[in-house]
């Protein structure tokens, strides 16, 4: 009889669910949504954006444009984690509407192909402008670049794997310290103007001059762009750690998009 009972009870505790525990708060989730989107693609897309478009009038139009994607997508984004109450991002989206076999394809994609992609991009971005002053006048080795490359995405898993709390409060601290860096820039471009150097913004004729209107160039610059912009998908991936995710998420996508949008399209006018 007692065996009997310890099996119904073993399957009993079988069914029951794993939850994550809910330490992603208000300005933990602003921090991770806008430390992302604030990262390496704003300090190195601008100058491939003109380079591509050709103008600094159509250089604006095309960060315009990103940037009124980014929020709809953002938003619709925010709408499904609202409704989909379940962290996996784009991986449990398709799983709970298309299946199991579309949810595969994705998982197998972000895992191989995606994720290891952009995280070797932004670590390698990171490497360059650390060691850069260490190499005044010449490249940095490569060796140098890519050791601290890896060393930086160990430090990142392995803080993630430990410590959800603690990884935030990190993801605070660097995302105050972009958002000072971009306000330099910001305010040493409104200081500009307001001295009057306009530069090739004075007309439309000059704003506008040699600008490239085929479809790769265009196409281009709007992949840079939207690269800029890139990150404002990464909460729903913790959905099942946020505190009340059915009434925050919206709120934490359009504090975030809102003042990322600012210091964004400040440092695009000013740089």
């Amino acid at each position: 009889m007692f065996i009997w009972e310890e099996i119904a009870s073993m399957k009993g505790s079988e069914t029951e669910k794993l939850n994550l525990k809910r330490e992603v708060g208000l300005v933990s989730a602003v921090s991770l949504i806008g430390g992302i989107i604030i990262g390496s693609g704003i300090f190195m897309s601008p100058q491939y954006v003109l380079a591509n478009v050709g103008s600094p009038g159509a250089s604006l139009v095309i960060w315009a444009v990103c940037g009124i994607v980014s929020t709809l997508a953002a938003l619709s984004y925010a709408e499904l984690g609202t409704i989909i109450k379940e962290s996996g991002g784009d991986f449990i989206y398709v799983l709970r509407i298309y299946g199991a076999i579309p949810a595969f394809f994705v998982a197998f994609t972000f895992v191989l192909v995606v994720r290891p992609m952009g995280i070797t991009a932004i670590a390698l971005s990171f490497s360059e402008y650390a060691v850069a002053p260490f190499y005044p006048g010449c490249t940095p080795p490569e060796l140098v670049v890519k050791s601290l490359a890896v060393t930086g995405i160990l430090v990142v898993s392995i803080s993630n794997i430990l410590n959800v709390r603690f990884t935030m409060a990190i993801q605070v601290v660097f995302m105050v310290a972009k958002v000072v860096g971009l306000l330099i820039i910001a305010i040493g471009g409104v200081v500009t103007l307001a001295q009057g150097n306009f530069g090739s913004l004075q007309n439309t004729e000059t704003a506008f001059q040699n600008t490239q209107l085929a479809v790769s160039p265009i196409g281009m610059a709007l992949y840079q762009g939207l690269w800029s912009f890139a990150g404002w998908y990464n909460l729903n991936n913790v959905t099942e750690e946020l505190k009340k995710p059915e009434v925050r998420s919206a709120y934490f996508l359009k504090i975030t998009k809102e003042y990322c949008h600012a210091y964004i399209n400040q440092y695009k006018c000013f740089a």
